[in-house]
């Protein structure tokens, strides 16, 4: 068995420009039925979102579908290498207590790997 990350991530996953509102964030997660959204900036990798972060500003935040991605995200979000082994990332997440890590191939974003995708590969092992 491959205990490569890059065979059990989500790949090319969706992403959000960072001045984009929480509002249009939160409709492209409903529509898309996933819950966390890699930030960019120019092309670049500044952070993720989460479905999360958005309801905890809606409890805080009169007009928090005005605030603009960026201002809400997590910045510098875990990234781990394409080839990285599952075990190890699974591992981190845990002690991190971590939704989703993001997958690079050196620099290049390339997929998502989060708690289902841990679940898909658990279901995997014999």
């Amino acid at each position: 068995m491959d205990f490569t990350i890059e065979n059990y991530m989500t790949k090319g996953p969706h992403t959000v420009g960072a001045d984009r509102d929480l509002k249009f964030a939160e409709k492209m997660m409903k529509e898309l039925k996933i819950r966390h959204l890699p930030v960019l900036k120019e092309k670049e990798l500044i952070g993720i979102l989460s479905l999360r972060d958005i309801r905890l500003l809606q409890g805080i935040e009169r007009d928090y579908e005005k605030v603009p991605v960026e201002e809400a995200c997590v910045e510098d979000p875990i990234r781990v290498q394409k080839d990285d082994d599952v075990r190890k990332v699974c591992k981190e997440m845990a002690k991190e207590k971590i939704g989703s890590v993001l997958v690079m191939d050196k620099k290049k974003l390339v997929g998502i790997f989060t708690e289902i995708d841990v679940f898909n590969f658990v279901s995997k092992l014999k």
